[in-house]
């Protein structure tokens, strides 16, 4: 039984989001084209003499406030290793050491990714055989995004999100990433959505993109990125359009938020000699009075800047 496990975490964007319903117990239905990137957390498993689930922030962590941060039940973290454990009668002790570096409550499955990282690390760990299928079972318990980091990469995200088909790899693109500091409210967004009249709601031709990602047309994800939710959450947050704007002055053309906010990303076409200085574009959008983290990422790869 291995002593020690590492899993990495990678963050998402939604390349295209739609909503095409509700259901009766509030869930909305969702289509969405999901992409994971080199925005990353990273995770170690340790046993534990100690009974019980014992949740650690690495001093290799770049958010701020970390401390706030609950390392209880409250964490899905913890949650999920609990769930493993309960599943496979499992009653070892447990650390887990958390190096923090996706900003947390930014649209990008920050906490689902983790919690992702943690089914398959406790499940690895103690060797319970799990199949992946088992683990999205636990995982679409604790948060509709789960399935899909368990399964990564790129792939069209249907049901409340844990109805996956996988997709070639997306290439072609780095992604510049900008969190505000501001936060949202996803169930105030998804309530604002709910008041929208159907009239005011352009959808995302989210079957003209999975083709284009099938196809290998850069070109046609450009055009087709799309967030039914950015409408809701600029009209909370207008600060979200001056940062586009300040993506598309550096020559950058695709910009759009991801979930229901606040992160902004754009893509930046690898075959594009497109140079972005993050710490200038920091400047300029506090000058905007919109502090604001700022990264430049590939795939699922480490951080190229901002970290």
């Amino acid at each position: 039984m291995a002593e020690k496990i590492v899993k990495t975490a990678f963050a998402k964007i939604n390349l295209g989001l739609d909503i095409i319903g509700r259901r009766e117990d509030g869930y909305h239905l969702v289509r969405m084209i999901m992409q994971q990137i080199g925005l990353w957390d990273r995770l170690t498993f340790q046993k534990s003499d100690v009974p019980g689930i014992r949740l650690l922030v690495s001093e290799q962590s770049t958010l701020p406030d970390l401390e706030d941060m609950p390392v209880d039940d409250r964490n899905l973290i913890v949650r999920a290793a609990r769930a493993v454990m309960e599943r496979y009668g499992t009653r070892s002790g447990l650390e887990i050491c958390l190096e923090k570096h996706i900003p947390m409550a930014a649209g990008m499955a920050g906490g689902s990714t983790d919690c992702a990282a943690a089914l398959m690390g406790t499940a690895e760990l103690f060797e319970t055989g799990s199949t992946p299928e088992e683990l999205a079972e636990l995982g679409v318990k604790l948060g509709a995004d789960v399935p899909y980091c368990l399964l990564g990469g790129t792939a069209l995200s249907e049901g409340i999100g844990e109805v996956l088909t996988e997709l070639p790899p997306l290439k072609g693109f780095r992604y510049l990433i900008i969190k505000p500091e501001f936060g949202v409210s996803t169930k105030e967004v998804y309530q604002a959505y709910d008041a929208l009249p159907e009239g005011e709601i352009t959808h995302p031709d989210i079957d003209g993109m999975a083709e284009a990602i099938r196809k290998g047309d850069p070109e046609g994800v450009r055009t087709r990125l799309g967030n039914v939710l950015e409408y809701v959450t600029v009209r909370l947050h207008p600060e979200i359009l001056r940062i586009e704007d300040r993506v598309k002055e550096l020559g950058i053309t695709s910009t759009i938020m991801t979930g229901s906010g606040p992160t902004v990303f754009g893509l930046i076409p690898e075959e594009e000699e497109i140079s972005v200085d993050t710490e200038a574009l920091k400047r300029t959008l506090a000058e905007d009075g919109i502090p604001a983290q700022v990264f430049v990422v590939g795939k699922e790869e480490q951080n190229e800047t901002g970290i």
